[in-house]
Formats: structure tokens, sequence, C-alpha cells
């Protein structure tokens, strides 16, 4: 049976997903979301929440990101195991899973959308707490990364997540030097095959960043 990924590979959030089928060499089928186009309005019928990624595989939908990785843990168990078995050392996977998708996306998106406003609609305050919050979410990865490879012991849903939460945030609020250990990790992150491959068809898109995507990376 043919896993369907409703999603763009230029969204972070599709990209963390498409990282986990990459990372454990597991088939599925993109459905390409443009605006109008059969996979929208598909999803539309599957998922009217209408946000994505959206996996579906035969009757099963599975919405978000991270439920999307946990399914493909549960049913299509890959060479690298995204989350332990270990209840204690799971829990600071998803942990850390919830840190960048909370404390990296989530103001980085904020400065996003309000590039993508009207000039008038703009609001510099909201976007001096988004840059305050993400050095602080950076100040605390840093200590964090300080004697680590990856985020949480071997390679895990909890890098999945903070590649291309990283990689954006780096875009639209640069680290430029502070952050020596958050950046090395970037970089580890942007050389595992897996995400470079998402990196790389991703590429297509990069004119449309809100703000401009910089000429690196």
């Amino acid at each position: 049976m043919t896993i369907e990924l409703f999603a763009h590979p230029f969204s972070s959030y599709c990209q963390k997903a498409i990282t986990a089928f990459y990372e454990n060499g597991i088939p599925f089928a993109l459905r390409m979301l443009e605006p109008g186009n059969a996979a929208q309005a598909e999803l539309a019928a599957i998922w009217p929440i209408g946000k994505f990624p959206v996996l579906r595989e035969g009757g099963r939908v599975v919405p978000e990101a991270t439920s999307i990785v946990e399914y493909l843990h549960i049913h299509h168990r890959g060479p690298v195991p995204l989350i332990p078995d270990d209840p204690d050392a799971a829990l600071e996977v998803r942990t850390l899973d919830r840190f960048f998708d909370n404390y990296v996306a989530t103001p980085q998106q904020r400065i996003v959308f309000d590039h993508m406003r009207a000039e008038a609609d703009r609001d510099p305050i909201a976007v001096k707490d988004a840059r305050a919050a993400l050095d602080k979410a950076y100040a605390w990865l840093d200590a964090h990364m300080a004697d680590r490879e990856w985020a949480a012991g071997d390679f895990s849903l909890a890098d999945v997540s903070a590649g291309p939460q990283l990689f954006y945030a780096d875009w639209s609020h640069p680290m430029d030097g502070r952050f020596p250990n958050v950046a090395a990790y970037r970089a580890r992150l942007m050389a595992r095959s897996a995400f470079a491959r998402a990196i790389d068809e991703a590429r297509p898109w990069r004119a449309y960043f809100p703000g401009g995507a910089p000429d690196r990376d």
C-alpha cells in the first residue's frame, strides 16, 4: 500500500516529515500542494483544518509532522530508530522536538508572517519580541549542545525537527557568530544526507522566502 504525503517541499514542517522518510528509506508518493490543484482539494476533504503535512495510508489519515514521524516509527520502522525504546530517552527526544517546534519555529514564523503583511499592517513590536524569543532559544540550545553531537543522544526525532527549524530561523534571525555550538549543530544537520536532500529539493522556491533568502546554504 502506497503512503501518500500531502506536502510542499519548501515548508519547514513538511521537510521535517520528508527527512524522516529519507532517513529510513521509506518510499512515499508526494502529493504536491499548490493553490487550486487536485492535491489541495483532496487535502481539504480529508483534513478540513487544511494544515500540512498530512500522511494517508489506505484509510488512515495522520496530520502533523511529529505525528507522522511517530506513525512511521510504529508502522514502518527502519534502521534508524527516531524514537528510542527506553521511555526516559524517548521523553527527552519528544521534549526536544517540542522545543524546536514551539521555541524556534513559532517565533521564526512570526517574523516571516510579518514580512508577508502590507507595510501598513506590520507589527514591529511583535517582531522584536520574536527575535528576543529566538535569542533566548539559541542561548539555551548553545549551552545544551556544548558537548553533544545530536540533540538527545543518537540521531532522532529531535534532530529531524531541529534541521528545518534552525535552517530557516538562521535566515530570519541570523546567529551571526553569537551561538557557535548551535551554528555547528545546524551545519551537522545540513550535512546529514536525508536533510541535505530535503534542502536541495526545496531550492526552486527560495526566491519566495519572505524577507529574502540569504545567498548561502
